[in-house]
């Protein structure tokens, strides 16, 4: 590892976009990185390879099964030079946060409602964007991961996946979303970021679950011409206005929904 790339990104490869990123989880970490123009390197791994990876390099687990189990899942940061590694995309820009101040993504007063952004993609609109997207996302995987992505992902959801890959299921999701837009717009600073009149870590949150549906949708088709109108066209500023942080490693090489 180059001294100019102090920390690796370790993310799950597809082919959904140029660079082989697609989760939206693994975006929040990278966006972080990006925003903060820290310098990293990313490292593919699949599904299966996560828990070894993890436990070879000291990542701590996420959470903890029924069984006992430990759970580990992507993003995880290392930083190259102390060997610490960090686990969980929200932790993981805390920690960005603590040791990169500038520009900051969780600015004085804005914690609550951060956090409530955080709770509201990661309950709230868990199952009824995993249920629309998880049969495509599989499609997009390398065939090491599809196995443990069904498996884990039908378990999640009770049923196949692509079974709630309907019309309705997009009602459900524009649903959902719509008391975190109205939130935003209660507070009137900005008709395109949620807790402020700039950037913040919740717009790095509803920017990453975006980019996972412009990926698996395909940025030209009218399923996300849609998305990009919903809630008076929030969602699309939004997008617009990250996408000059969405990029792998290299700014200058950005990033391309296919």
């Amino acid at each position: 590892m180059s001294e100019g790339n102090p920390y690796t990104l370790y993310d799950i490869p597809a082919n959904s976009a140029k660079h082989l990123a697609w989760s939206p989880s693994t975006w929040k970490a990278r966006l972080a990185l990006n925003y903060k123009c820290i310098p990293y390197k990313t490292e593919w791994v699949e599904f299966p390879d996560i828990a070894p990876l993890a436990e070879r390099i000291g990542a701590p687990h996420t959470s903890v099964g029924s069984d006992g189990t430990l759970k580990y899942t992507a993003p995880i940061v290392r930083n190259v030079r102390t060997g610490s590694t960090v686990s969980d995309s929200y932790k993981i820009a805390q920690a960005l946060e603590r040791d990169h101040p500038e520009p900051p993504l969780f600015p004085p007063g804005r914690d609550d409602a951060i956090e409530a952004v955080e709770r509201a993609f990661s309950t709230d609109m868990a199952l009824p964007s995993l249920g629309l997207l998880a049969a495509r996302t599989h499609n997009q995987l390398n065939d090491a991961s599809k196995p443990y992505f069904r498996r884990t992902r039908e378990e999640l959801l009770g049923a196949p996946i692509g079974q709630f890959d309907t019309p309705e299921q997009w009602i459900v999701v524009r649903d959902t979303l719509a008391p975190i837009a109205a939130a935003a717009d209660a507070r009137g600073e900005s008709d395109t970021f949620l807790v402020g009149k700039t950037e913040t870590y919740a717009d790095i949150i509803a920017a990453a679950w975006l980019g996972w549906v412009r990926r698996m949708c395909g940025a030209g088709t009218q399923e996300w011409a849609e998305v990009e109108k919903w809630h008076g066209g929030r969602w699309g500023r939004l997008v617009r206005a990250f996408k000059k942080w969405e990029y792998v490693d290299d700014p200058s090489q950005p990033d391309e929904a296919v």
